[in-house]
């Protein structure tokens, strides 16, 4: 019997997971346990291999997942391999993966369902753990648009405790970690976090500051759902504060936030609004 956290199989749209796992029948069970909530949840379910072909998926898939024939005919289920939407010329190439997954969003749109479950196997990148880290981080940002829901999968046997450990670090979400959910906002540019955010998954909410750093105007982060920040993030956040104009970062949060800022001395840098402040 395979145990995983229920959140980890059924992410919500926006949740970008690390899930980290031991052997071909652990990898083949939360497979057809993701599938099947993707099902339920009336998403495209888009599964990208590499270990194995996309036919041969589709083999051992058939029997965890009723129906599933069906729901590929339909247009709810897609196998795709993972050298025609992560690859060109033998090279990685993030735009092209965020085009294989705007074009997955748009059919699912066209089809009326609600989003994108992605699972990815991430076995393509053993060996190459500095820019699979790099990439996993890169792609964050697409998430602040909570139309996607990715998991992914990492098998144990191929990639050492401290590539898995850098990995799960730039995820937001990985089993036995803190669990960070976002969506990015406009007008003025800024960023919705709930959840929490500490050593486990600082490098992920790094990715996030790194794009607002660059925006020009007034940048307002909402921290009012988020439940606990550790000092270290903290200071990575006022780290961004210090880099953009004086005065043009904005916090919403909590008292308990508020006091953390307010220990490291960021309120100098950032403006802090409590909750229920006028």
């Amino acid at each position: 019997m395979v145990h995983v956290a229920s959140s980890v199989l059924d992410p919500d749209l926006g949740d970008h997971v690390c899930l980290p796992f031991d052997g071909e029948r652990e990898r083949r069970t939360t497979t057809g346990l993701f599938t099947a909530n993707g099902l339920r949840r009336r998403t495209k379910v888009v599964i990208i291999t590499h270990a194995d072909s996309p036919e041969r998926t589709r083999e051992w898939l058939a029997p965890l997942v009723p129906g599933l024939a069906d729901a590929e005919s339909a247009g709810q289920v897609e196998i795709l391999d993972c050298a025609g939407t992560h690859f060109t010329g033998g090279r990685l190439d993030l735009e092209r993966v965020y085009a294989s997954l705007a074009d997955a969003h748009a059919r699912a749109r066209k089809h009326g369902q609600h989003g994108v479950y992605a699972l990815i196997d991430a076995s393509w990148g053993a060996g190459a753990t500095g820019e699979q880290v790099a990439f996993e981080a890169a792609t964050n940002e697409l998430f602040g648009e909570r139309w996607l829901a990715a998991v992914c999968q990492y098998d144990r046997g191929l990639f050492a405790r401290d590539a898995l450990d850098r990995a799960s670090s730039v995820h937001p979400i990985s089993p036995e970690q803190a669990l960070l959910r976002f969506a990015g906002t406009s007008e003025p540019a800024g960023l919705r976090m709930w959840g929490d955010i500490d050593l486990t998954n600082r490098r992920a909410f790094a990715s996030l500051l790194a794009r607002l750093e660059k925006e020009p105007g007034e940048v307002v982060i909402d921290a009012s759902e988020l439940d606990f920040i550790d000092a270290g993030s903290a200071q990575l956040l006022t780290v961004t504060a210090m880099a953009r104009p004086r005065g043009a970062t904005s916090v919403v949060c909590r008292d308990s936030m508020a006091r953390v800022l307010r220990l490291i001395g960021a309120d100098e840098f950032i403006a802090v609004r409590r909750v229920g402040d006028a």
